[in-house]
């Protein structure tokens, strides 16, 4: 069962404006240490990470149905990838919190994200469901 849908759409140069004249305080409000170290690694294009990984976490507190309130922050929304690449979301602290009162009991929940990016835009889409435990 669907719990939640969320989706963004960032526009990369609002985030290059942002990271002019913030840099510091704004990727340590945001971003956790390890999504900081990714984008990073993009060197010219890091911007475009960025601006992907705030899309998925305004996605991610949109599905949640909260946005940012109610004791979900910036940074308990992390952007990870498995290994095969693909991205996956870890909610820790009050977005944890708020997914685990979503889910049904007896069931689990499983956070589905997809990211895109194509200059000057970046958009993520975010679906939360519950499946029955095993």
């Amino acid at each position: 069962m669907i719990l939640g849908v969320g989706t963004d759409l960032c526009d990369i140069r609002r985030i290059e404006k942002t990271l002019a004249r913030f840099e510091s305080r704004f990727v340590a409000r945001v971003y956790t240490d390890q999504e900081r170290q990714k984008a990073e690694k993009r060197g010219a294009a890091r911007a475009n990470r960025y601006a992907m990984f705030y899309a998925a976490k305004e996605a991610c507190a949109k599905a949640l149905g909260t946005g940012f309130r109610d004791g979900v922050f910036w940074r308990d929304l992390k952007v990870d990838n498995l290994a095969s690449g693909q991205p996956i979301m870890t909610l820790s602290n009050g977005a944890l919190e708020r997914l685990q009162s979503l889910t049904p009991e007896g069931y689990e929940a499983k956070i589905d994200i997809s990211l895109t990016d194509e200059y000057p835009l970046a958009h993520a889409m975010v679906i939360i469901s519950a499946t029955p435990q095993r």
